[in-house]
């Protein structure tokens, strides 16, 4: 088949869901082509099957801001036309599936019928989609995809409570490649590159954006360093690392923290990890802490959003009420106090990804735009 894939090219992990699956797919002989204004982060050309296709907007005076749902319609509709794409996959509502509908009904004035199938991710629905300013854009984009997806049953539910939605929404949650991991801790992990050997490592990734609440992750880590010996990782960028920064050295952990930055090669990070911290305000999925586990890290986390369908409680980890931090690092130190404790809830962590896995989630895609394919017949 050939399928159009519309994303962000962040680390965010809509971004990298929506990059991984394109990949994925084209190792199976699919033809892949992206479409969005950056080449993706994670994006590996090795495969012959893959294509990207940059979106470029054009500056003009007469715009305060410059109008992208414009610039990428158009190329959908170049793209479509060019390389007879059959489906395009858009993740998050906004703009991407408003966008879609767009290049399908100029599409559809040249004869060209391409099928849409929308996936929801999160915060296009609770952060964004559910404002005022946007909400009848969003409600009118999702009813009028032709397949409609959301990665978990509790974003499932939230969108059928904010918008008045026509369409079944069908629940395909993220994945991992769980060989990944397994083959970052095949290779040699210099644990002792940042930690002592009696200490313990704590990591938390993220866009740093304030749902992610990383001065939350700061408190509970120390708190759990006047109890155990310790060192936390802080990976990612975004508007709130430099309060975290700032936190770090009012509590003075300066020399138990280091900031890594942007990185792609999460897998070999996440090798070092014992405890993954997750304190968001909200996760649609919880991407992150999947990854974290399928590298042996077991989890303190909200209870939040999908989260309780990633982390099990008292097994894989821990689930906290939002801003409870003493609860939280309470539960840190009951899992990291002692080996063997925590070894079997980092067994516990890795051997529950086992269900995430992407040889089990691809073929539920591809049924999917198989499903748009034959409707077209």
């Amino acid at each position: 088949m050939k399928i159009g894939i519309v994303c962000y090219p962040t680390f965010g992990g809509s971004g990298v869901v929506a990059t991984e699956l394109g990949m994925a797919l084209a190792d199976k002989g699919h033809e892949i082509h992206f479409i969005t204004y950056n080449q993706p982060v994670r994006l590996d050309f090795l495969s012959h099957n893959l294509h990207f296709h940059q979106v470029v907007i054009e500056e003009y005076p007469l715009f305060e801001y410059q109008p992208y749902e414009l610039a990428l319609s158009t190329k959908m509709v170049e793209v479509v036309r060019k390389y007879s794409l059959e489906v395009l996959h858009v993740h998050y509502a906004i703009p991407h599936a408003y966008a879609a509908y767009m290049a399908k009904q100029m599409l559809k004035e040249k004869g060209l019928d391409v099928r849409v199938v929308t996936t929801l991710h999160g915060t296009d629905i609770t952060l964004v989609g559910s404002h005022p300013n946007y909400k009848s854009a969003v409600e009118f984009s999702i009813n009028n995809s032709d397949v409609v997806t959301s990665v978990s049953n509790n974003l499932k539910e939230t969108t059928n409570k904010l918008f008045n939605i026509t369409k079944d929404i069908k629940v395909i949650y993220n994945f991992i490649d769980v060989k990944k991991y397994d083959n970052a801790n095949k290779e040699e992990c210099k644990r002792i590159a940042l930690a002592k050997p009696n200490e313990r490592i704590f990591t938390h990734v993220s866009n740093f954006r304030p749902v992610k609440r990383v001065e939350d992750v700061v408190k509970i880590f120390s708190e759990v360093r006047k109890e155990i010996p310790a060192k936390l990782l802080m990976i990612g960028e975004g508007p709130e690392r430099a309060k975290a920064e700032n936190l770090v050295k009012e509590l003075n952990l300066v020399d138990d923290v280091f900031f890594l930055g942007n990185s792609t090669e999460v897998a070999k990070i996440l090798c070092y990890t014992d405890v993954f911290l997750l304190p968001s305000q909200t996760e649609s999925f919880g991407l992150a802490a999947l990854e974290a586990m399928a590298a042996g890290s077991a989890v303190i986390s909200t209870n939040t959003g999908g989260l309780p369908e990633v982390n099990i409680h008292g097994k894989t980890g821990f689930l906290s009420n939002l801003g409870d931090i003493a609860d939280m690092a309470k539960n840190a130190i009951l899992i990291a106090k002692e080996a063997a404790t925590l070894e079997v809830f980092k067994q516990n962590a890795k051997k529950h990804t086992k269900q995430f896995t992407l040889e089990s989630i691809l073929p539920v895609y591809e049924e999917i735009y198989r499903s748009c394919y034959k409707s077209k017949a």
